[in-house]
């Protein structure tokens, strides 16, 4: 075979993260031949630097909170002596490079040939890998470069005393201390693991409340279980100055009331999200360009097309309302590689994909929040339960809620049309919302879901209950 044919292919993917490689696999098992470019490892940010490890270390901390509940709950007298960091680093780091094995298995059976360089466009349909020569896409070109944490104006990370999350996966020992600035989901889950470790920390959002685009009451729920467990929170506050000492920083926190505090700490913890990336990418090459803020947007959703036809976009590189979420990255790369292989295609419904915060406690929702539904101008039905009014709840002792939107017709003040939403904050309820998901996405009403019981005693009994009660029919509740 010359070069030539050898690097001439169906499908050309740039970039081997959940969006690249899932786009991949789907392509290739529809009888698309496939080449992927990735200048580092498979997997991408998710699985190297981001939900995996990050989800290994929150378990770890969710062992040493046990200890501790354990000994103030249920007068198991134990105690943690002491923390091997290298030995939860290397368990860690064991978890991940078994992902990455299973994912490029996954390519090689799949006969999806990848190629490890830097990917540059040259045309809408010709691609430059460094090392690798020029290749030619004939159906298509699938951008998926993925995003890294965003930085902020005049603060510079210098991976010890000012860090961003990814720092701070890798970093060599723990703080006593940390200040993070951001309370979305990175921020929270950093700021709860930090607090599980033992540090001393402090959370900082520039918002009214944490995680801002989630409903107010799971924002509420949330505050109160990190405040219960000795975080401090500050929600309207801005940092103002920082300084930066020979071993850690002196933070000015302006808050709501105009109060300038100072807040030194061993590390801040720089989590105010991510941007896409597409340095060197060179998207005018193929007639592209990013917006103001580095997306790369699609002119036609249902196909995840841009303006040039022929090159497509998954993953962090999509602005909203893409979630920027890798099992969201899964469902547009299903989306792509089937609209290459001809076959119909249906658009990513992102109000049904399923949000999770991996804190303690943990939060999960799908579909509207409240005020989201309510702006639409929808006649709602709310219902709200504590998890702690159900015998599970008070044996996990962590509080948290159940709280469902659906619509309603006034009729009776019974909520009779379809589920628009469910939220959950609490112990475990990352894996309670898959139910939710099935309920909104398949426009099922309370009554549907209350004609179905939940084992007792359990946490999703709690769903259940909201469920019955909406419908008419509550036992414990009224």
């Amino acid at each position: 075979m010359s070069q030539t044919d050898a690097n001439t292919t169906d499908v050309l993917v740039i970039g081997g993260g959940t969006g690249g490689y899932s786009t991949a696999l789907r392509a290739a098992s529809l009888g698309l031949r496939v080449v992927l470019a990735e200048r580092d490892l498979v997997g991408g940010t998710c699985l190297h630097r981001g939900c995996i490890p990050s989800k290994a270390m929150l378990h770890a901390a969710e062992l040493v909170d046990g200890i501790a509940e354990a000994r103030e709950r249920w007068g198991v007298k134990a105690t943690v002596d002491s923390l091997d960091w290298p030995a939860l680093v290397a368990t860690r780091d064991t978890i991940v490079a078994r992902n990455h094995q299973g994912v490029a298995g996954h390519l090689r059976a799949a006969q999806v040939r990848v190629v490890q360089g830097s990917a540059r466009l040259t045309g809408p349909r010709t691609v430059h890998i460094e090392g690798a020569g020029e290749f030619t896409a004939r159906r298509g070109i699938v951008l998926a470069t993925g995003s890294r944490p965003r930085l902020l104006p005049g603060l510079v990370a210098d991976g010890r005393r000012v860090v961003t999350s990814d720092d701070a996966l890798f970093a060599t020992e723990l703080p006593a201390s940390v200040l993070v600035l951001g309370g979305g989901a990175i921020g929270v889950e950093y700021a709860s693991f930090h607090r599980s470790m033992g540090a001393e920390v402090t959370l900082v959002e520039a918002a009214e409340r944490l995680l801002p685009l989630e409903d107010e009451d799971v924002s509420r729920h949330l505050a109160r279980g990190l405040k219960k467990r000795g975080i401090t929170v500050r929600t309207g506050s801005t940092l103002t100055a920082t300084e930066l000492l020979p071993d850690g920083v002196r933070a000015t926190v302006r808050t709501p009331k105009g109060d300038e505090l100072v807040v030194g700490a061993e590390r801040l913890l720089i989590a105010v999200g991510r941007v896409p990336v597409t340095d060197g990418l060179d998207l005018a090459a193929a007639g592209l360009s990013a917006d103001e803020r580095g997306f790369v947007a699609p002119a036609d959703r249902s196909r995840l097309e841009t303006a040039v036809p022929g090159i497509h976009v998954v993953g962090d590189l999509l602005p909203p309302p893409s979630l920027g979420l890798a099992h969201a990255s899964f469902a547009e790369g299903l989306l792509v590689a089937e609209t290459l292989a001809g076959l119909p295609g249906r658009a990513v419904d992102y109000a049904t994909v399923p949000r999770v915060t991996y804190s303690s406690p943990q939060t999960a929702s799908v579909g509207l929040t409240e005020a989201e539904a309510r702006a639409r101008g929808l006649e709602i039905k709310v219902n709200t339960m504590p998890l702690a009014a159900t015998a599970k709840g008070m044996v996990h002792g962590q509080g948290g809620m159940v709280k469902v939107i659906a619509a309603a017709d006034g009729a009776g003040g019974h909520a009779t049309g379809p589920v628009l939403g469910v939220h959950l904050v609490g112990s475990h309820v990352s894996e309670m919302i898959a139910e939710g998901q099935l309920i909104v996405a398949w426009d099922a009403e309370p009554s549907d879901v209350a004609a179905h019981l939940h084992a007792h005693p359990t946490l999703s009994e709690a769903v259940g209950e909201t469920f019955l009660t909406l419908a008419g029919r509550g036992l414990h509740q009224h």
